[in-house]
């Protein structure tokens, strides 16, 4: 059997392992994570599919080769909990009110209403110390903070996909993924549109 041709996307990982070494030692790097939140939600909207998620998704490359080349996955099936809609509806809300609350705490430094905390925050609970990482910028704090809380939130769905990735399969992470959940909603939205019009 002959050995499948790899193509361009499937060295994707390598951007999102780069992404989070960048963020370590500057934060406003930080800011590049947003075309892994905008891309995947304007191929569902503008093609109606999951294309980013099975092709394109570096994280989840990253997943499925620790896991799975490197052998460091478990390689249980998933347990049925974690497929529910409940809990992957349940951990999109969860997972936007974080999101929007870290954009609230951006507005107020921006407004000045706030301090700029050097902090990367972990699972939402944990904060570290992350002030090697700002070395100061010509534009406003608010800047720096929210690349602070993104890369808080993309750090911490890492840590999650790698801890899912142990225990279960590699890919994991992707069963729950909010963006993949959203994004999925998407396209079953554009299907039922699509079918009332013919």
């Amino acid at each position: 059997m002959m050995k499948q041709k790899k193509k361009w996307y499937d060295y994707l990982w390598i951007f999102s392992l780069t992404y989070l070494i960048l963020g370590f030692f500057n934060i406003l790097f930080a800011w590049l994570g947003l075309l892994c939140f905008f891309i995947p939600l304007a191929i569902a909207v503008v093609k109606g599919s999951k294309a980013y998620c099975n092709k394109y998704c570096g994280r989840g490359q990253l997943f499925a080769l620790a896991g799975g080349r490197f052998g460091l996955s478990r390689r249980k099936d998933i347990p049925g909990w974690m497929k529910s809609k409940f809990f992957r509806y349940g951990f999109l809300i969860f997972f936007f009110a974080m999101f929007f609350l870290m954009l609230w705490n951006t507005y107020l430094v921006f407004a000045g209403a706030g301090e700029l905390s050097t902090a990367v925050t972990l699972l939402w609970t944990f904060k570290l110390p992350w002030h090697w990482a700002y070395r100061g910028t010509f534009f406003s704090d608010g800047v720096a903070q929210f690349a602070f809380g993104f890369y808080s939130v993309m750090l911490t769905s890492t840590v999650l996909g790698f801890v899912t990735m142990i225990l279960f399969k590699p890919r994991s992470w992707c069963v729950y993924c909010p963006m993949g959940t959203m994004t999925q909603l998407i396209c079953k939205a554009r299907h039922i549109t699509a079918s009332r019009k013919l």
